[in-house]
């Protein structure tokens, strides 16, 4: 999909009553939202087929191999003391400082301020984001070298 098709799309989602649309197609994924009005663009690499999903209507899945895979989760402490380390920046989410390299922060983790927990790359500069918060890591909410947003929900800890 070239830039002057999804110019196109978030026209046509301006001027229509549908409040997001994704499209999948081989390493290619691109979710438009309106948020008051305004169009948003989210793009990620994804392994589906070509998938069109008006808001309100379920998408059907592509092939059993594209249904989630559902996980055990151990007992999780309560959300409402647990504090969220979020992105600073818009960029590539890594959670070491190579791919033969040990993760900065895993699961179980103590951490204290100043502690680096992740490398975002933006515009090929690797910037590490440190902790301004002491705790246990309790869950790692971004997989590696996946995009992030500004303010977007990087690890919750328990202080």
């Amino acid at each position: 999909m070239d830039f002057k098709q999804i110019q196109e799309l978030v026209k046509m989602i301006n001027k229509s009553n549908i409040s997001e649309l994704s499209i999948e197609q081989d390493k290619f994924k691109i979710t438009i939202k309106q948020k008051d009005n305004e169009a948003q663009i989210i793009t990620v690499p994804a392994a589906a087929p070509v998938q069109m999903v008006p808001a309100g209507i379920p998408a059907q899945p592509a092939a059993p191999a594209a249904a989630p895979k559902a996980e055990a989760a151990p007992a999780a402490p309560k959300a409402d003391n647990l504090v969220t380390v979020k992105s600073p920046m818009i960029g590539t989410f890594y959670r070491s400082a190579g791919p033969d390299k040990a993760p900065f922060v895993n699961v179980g983790d103590e951490i204290a301020p100043g502690k680096v927990v992740c490398i975002i790359e933006a515009m090929k500069l690797f910037n590490e984001i440190e902790s301004e918060v002491s705790g246990k890591i309790v869950k790692v909410l971004v997989d590696d070298a996946s995009p992030v947003e500004y303010d977007q929900p990087l690890f919750l800890v328990e202080p």
